[in-house]
């Protein structure tokens, strides 16, 4: 009997074609000593882009798909909790309610949409956890940021260097369901209302302080302008804004686009990437500047995750 490993992703029909893209990396790298059962919850997804992603099954790769529950009791007004700047959806916040939503699975692996996996994914699934309520890689993307590295710091309470990046987990699900993660996350949502720069990796990184299981950057490598290419990546994220799909001369853009070439969503994402106007790429750089420039303000403020725990304690579980 194979072992069988749960992948969770979540996402909207905007983002259909690159988790194909993401689904199909994975299942051409994976070792065949396990099975997979690839979870997507989805809201609004076409019939079409779930044909497409449904066709992807294999006889070791199981993936069934979930409507997204907009009654999760997280409220409707965001105002002033966007994500990365101007882009928040409601999907961001569901891979923190993944393990109660799922309580057949005592460990799963979450990964976002905008990456390829060119290594074999199992590797990360049989990492050691241990007693850590969860395993991830620190957000390299933001490091040569000084403002973002002050804000983790000074705002998040993370020490330098600790701060992860959510875009691919190993959750010790049972473990989050016997702290009752949610339950902390939805009380502190409800009394707070912090300020955030990226809404669920601000939570993740507060509340799971000291429980971290801090993972090989092999799980989680992003693109950076001028760096060398690696070649032993088992997930390439394409962060922010570094989208292959978008601009050219990404790193690692030729890895996306092998894959991509292999699926039906190709040619509506080279049709996308065709389109993308030099309006819509100048606003994605003026959203990297209100980034900064929000999480700039936010350091400023006294109600800050790092604040409130180190006068009340009531932060990290």
């Amino acid at each position: 009997m194979k072992t069988l490993i749960p992948i969770f992703f979540t996402i909207d029909d905007g983002y259909a074609p690159y988790l194909g893209v993401a689904i199909k990396s994975l299942i051409e790298n994976a070792s065949k000593d396990y099975k997979y059962r690839i979870h997507v919850i989805q809201e609004g997804l076409s019939d079409k882009y779930k044909s497409y992603i449904d066709e992807m099954a294999t006889d070791d790769v199981e993936i069934k798909f979930h409507e997204m529950e907009r009654e999760l009791n997280i409220g409707s007004d965001f105002d002033g909790h966007k994500l990365r700047a101007d882009y928040f959806t409601l999907t961001i916040y569901y891979r923190l309610f993944i393990p109660e939503m799922f309580p057949e699975y005592d460990k799963v692996i979450y990964i976002d949409s905008d990456v390829a996996v060119p290594g074999d994914i199992s590797e990360l699934f049989n990492e050691d956890l241990g007693d850590n309520l969860v395993g991830a890689c620190v957000d390299t993307s933001i490091l040569h940021i000084q403002p973002l590295v002050d804000y983790t710091e000074k705002a998040v309470g993370m020490e330098p260097g600790k701060y992860v990046n959510s875009g691919i987990l190993l959750m010790n699900a049972k473990k989050m369901r016997d702290v009752k993660m949610d339950e902390h996350f939805l009380a502190l949502l409800q009394k707070y209302q912090f300020d955030t720069v990226a809404p669920d990796q601000d939570y993740l990184n507060a509340m799971c302080n000291g429980k971290i299981k801090y993972l090989s950057d092999v799980y989680d490598i992003m693109p950076v302008e001028g760096a060398e290419d690696r070649d032993d990546a088992v997930i390439i994220h394409y962060n922010l804004f570094s989208k292959p799909w978008l601009f050219d001369g990404i790193q690692y853009g030729d890895v996306f686009w092998k894959y991509a070439e292999q699926t039906k969503f190709i040619d509506d994402i080279k049709n996308l990437k065709e389109n993308y106007t030099d309006e819509q790429k100048a606003h994605d750089m003026a959203s990297m500047e209100n980034l900064v420039s929000r999480a700039v303000m936010i350091t400023g403020q006294d109600l800050t995750f790092k604040n409130v725990q180190d006068k009340e304690g009531v932060i990290r579980l």
